[in-house]
C-alpha cells in the first residue's frame, strides 16, 4: 500500500491497470512560483515539492508517491493546464501536425528510499480535425490535463509516430516503479 498524493484519475488508473494498492491523498502545492523555462526542471521541482507537502502531511509510515507532468512544444515552450476553452483551443492547436515531448517526474518515498525519475515521450501528430477538436473542447474532457492533451483519448488518433513509454506521457512512468514496488512488496500480482 501506498499514498498516491495527487488528485489525477489518469495515474490512479495506471496504478490500478498494474496492481499497485494505493490510498489516493491528494497534497496542495502551488506550481506557479516554480521559475524556470526548462521542462525538465520544472517537473522535478514539482514533483519534488508535492513530495514535501505529502510527507509534512502524512509523515513515512506510508510511502509516498508524487509525479507531475508538463507538455513541451516543438519550440520548447511548456504547456501548461488550460482553465478556458480558448486557451486548450490554442494550446491544442499549436500541438497539431507537429512534435511534442510529455515530461514527468515521479517521487517515490519511504522512511528508508528514494525514488526519482524524470522520463518524456515524444510524439509527432497529424493535423487534428477541425470539427473533432471543437467537439473535444466542448466536451471538457482536456480539462485538468498538461497541454489540454490525451493521447489515451482525442490525440490518439493523430498519432503519426510515438518515441518512450504511454505511462510516461500518461503522467506516471509505472515501468520504472514497478520493480522497487515489487521489491518491497507493495504491488499485488495476482
Amino acid at each position: 500500500m501506498l499514498y498516491l498524493c495527487s488528485a489525477s484519475p489518469t495515474r490512479a488508473k495506471l496504478l490500478n491497470q498494474f496492481g499497485i494498492a494505493y490510498t489516493q491523498k491528494p497534497v496542495a502545492f502551488d506550481e506557479d512560483h516554480i521559475n524556470t523555462d526548462d521542462p525538465y526542471a520544472f517537473v522535478y521541482q514539482a514533483s519534488k515539492g508535492k513530495l514535501e507537502a505529502a510527507e509534512r502531511a502524512y509523515g513515512l509510515e506510508t510511502p509516498l508517491l508524487t509525479a507531475d507532468s508538463v507538455v513541451v512544444a516543438a519550440d520548447r515552450a511548456i504547456l501548461r493546464k488550460a482553465y478556458t476553452v480558448e486557451e486548450a483551443r490554442e494550446i491544442l492547436l499549436r500541438q497539431s501536425g507537429s512534435e511534442i515531448a510529455i515530461v514527468s517526474s515521479l517521487h517515490f518515498k519511504t522512511d528508508a528510499f528514494l525514488l526519482v525519475d524524470t522520463s518524456a515521450t515524444h510524439y509527432r501528430f497529424d493535423p487534428f480535425d477541425a470539427d473533432a477538436l471543437e467537439a473535444y473542447l466542448a466536451s471538457w474532457d482536456w480539462e485538468g490535463k498538461a497541454g489540454a492533451c490525451m493521447v489515451e483519448g482525442f490525440c490518439r488518433s493523430y498519432i503519426r509516430d510515438v518515441r518512450g513509454r504511454e505511462s510516461t506521457a500518461m503522467g506516471l512512468q509505472v515501468e520504472v516503479l514497478l520493480p522497487w514496488l515489487e521489491e518491497r512488496g507493495l504491488r499485488d500480482r495476482g
